[in-house]
């Protein structure tokens, strides 16, 4: 208490001064019409920075919460797109669909050399299996290789090894997405043959002889392409929709009738030998 006294001894006109400014000021205001407007503006203007800086503040600690609800949400709507097929509704019954999603997310990622893989944090104790594929949401990504007990090595369509069913959107041009191991931005999508009309910008998808990808699964578009006269196929350079190199959450995804469409693949294959 004695403190207290002291310090008020000590500043007692420097405080008789702030108590006379604040009593002016005050006076001033009421007043004056002018001066009472342009301190309640003032004093709201402050008031609303203050209120906009905590809500961003609160507002970015919230974006986890409302990236897991959008992720969630898109791996929905996509688990309803990929098992509409030819089907007026998606099955209710969820033993009836063809594709499971499962999300994941990225915990390490290679772009920049011959044979690049993704690590993701799920593994066998989700469901994860090799070959399954794994796309984002905006487009594919690579193919399950390997797996462990929490995580999985993605083989990236920027792997020299990497070969996919793709095709020209919205024809039955087939032809095999490979990575020429240049640039991490182009792939390649190869033997398409010269009587297709080709366009710089066409959108390139997943094909449907892939037992991996649903169909028209977006990769990217045309870039240039180029003709290889001995056998009459284009080369052609497709620029991806992903960022290869800012790869988050994704989506991997199961076909439950491929183990059968391999069975039948084989015995064919053995009936023909």
């Amino acid at each position: 208490m004695q403190q207290i006294i002291n310090f008020v001894i000590r500043y007692k006109n420097f405080l008789l001064y702030i108590c006379l400014l604040t009593l002016s000021l005050v006076f001033t205001i009421r007043s004056h019409s002018y001066h009472q407007s342009r301190f309640f503006n003032s004093a709201n203007y402050v008031s609303g920075r203050i209120y906009e800086t905590s809500n961003n503040f609160f507002s970015y600690f919230g974006l986890d919460e409302e990236n897991s609800k959008l992720i969630e949400e898109n791996k929905r709507l996509r688990d309803e797109l990929f098992n509409m097929g030819f089907a007026d509704s998606v099955p209710l019954d969820s033993t009836k669909r063809q594709y499971t999603i499962i999300i994941g997310k990225v915990i390490k990622n290679s772009y920049a050399n011959p044979r690049n893989y993704i690590t993701i944090n799920k593994g066998r104790k989700d469901s994860i299996k090799p070959d399954m594929g794994v796309i984002t949401d905006k487009g594919i990504l690579g193919i399950v290789e390997n797996t462990s007990q929490n995580f999985t090595t993605v083989q990236s369509i920027l792997n020299e090894n990497s070969n996919i069913n793709a095709k020209i959107k919205g024809t039955n041009n087939f032809g095999s997405l490979i990575w020429d191991t240049k640039d991490y931005n182009i792939v390649q999508l190869i033997d398409i043959p010269r009587m297709v009309p080709l366009t710089i910008g066409d959108t390139i998808v997943t094909g449907a002889m892939s037992s991996i990808f649903p169909e028209n699964i977006p990769i990217g578009t045309i870039k240039k392409y180029d003709l290889d006269n001995s056998n009459s196929l284009y080369t052609i350079q497709v620029a991806l929709f992903n960022d290869m190199t800012n790869i988050s959450y994704v989506y991997i995804i199961e076909n439950k009738r491929r183990p059968e469409i391999i069975q039948l693949q084989s015995e064919t294959d053995g009936n023909d030998q």
